[in-house]
């Protein structure tokens, strides 16, 4: 399994940040398979989960990914017999990514390695899938957020500053009132010490 591990790349311009990262979209738990198990099992577990892939497990470690593209073109455009075809036999390797790695990131290691799913990795344990649909899925909605954020910078909103929605840039939350400030950064109600607090009983 080819893990990424380095420090969480930043976007070039920090204003413009929306700190979406890798978990806070990928797909968990994760449905795994034995390489022993025969591409028929493997095509009915996906078929019973309704997903398009299932990750290769031996001993508890992940060894490969097989998709519905792979049993296709291994087994069946190949005229072999499902129940006689291991999934190591049709599995491809398995690209992963930190589960604190941006999506931008993701979708770097996707268009790199030519493929459509990464696993996520969180302190060396796989904790769940992104595929590319879930990176374009979100896409759009970032796209108005960091287009939000811009025309408020340039001055070009008349929209209150304090509710601009995104994610903060000193806590990383999502909040629905960030104010700009004077140091080019978007601050939450909470960061900003606005935040109301319900009193803790005597």
């Amino acid at each position: 399994m080819h893990v990424v591990k380095k420090p969480v790349r930043q976007h070039a311009d920090p204003n413009m940040t929306t700190r979406v990262v890798v978990r806070d979209i990928m797909n968990s738990p994760v449905i795994s398979a034995s390489p022993k198990d025969t591409v028929r099992d493997v095509a009915k577990k996906m078929k019973s989960e309704k997903i398009g892939s299932i990750i290769i497990m031996d001993k508890d470690k992940p060894v490969g990914l097989v998709t519905d593209y792979d049993i296709v073109t291994q087994a069946v455009a190949k005229d072999a017999k499902p129940s006689s075809v291991t999934a190591s036999d049709v599995m491809q390797d398995l690209h992963s990514i930190e589960s604190e790695e941006s999506i931008t990131e993701a979708a770097r290691l996707l268009r790199k390695h030519g493929i459509k799913r990464l696993g996520v990795v969180y302190k060396d344990r796989l904790v769940g899938i992104i595929s590319a649909s879930d990176v374009i899925a979100v896409t759009p909605d970032l796209v108005d957020v960091v287009s939000e954020k811009a025309g408020i910078i340039r001055g070009e909103l008349g929209r209150p500053a304090g509710k601009v929605s995104g994610y903060c840039d000193e806590c990383g939350e999502w909040s629905d009132l960030l104010q700009y400030d004077e140091e080019g950064t978007f601050i939450c109600e909470v960061c900003r010490g606005e935040a109301t607090t319900t009193p803790e009983p005597a």
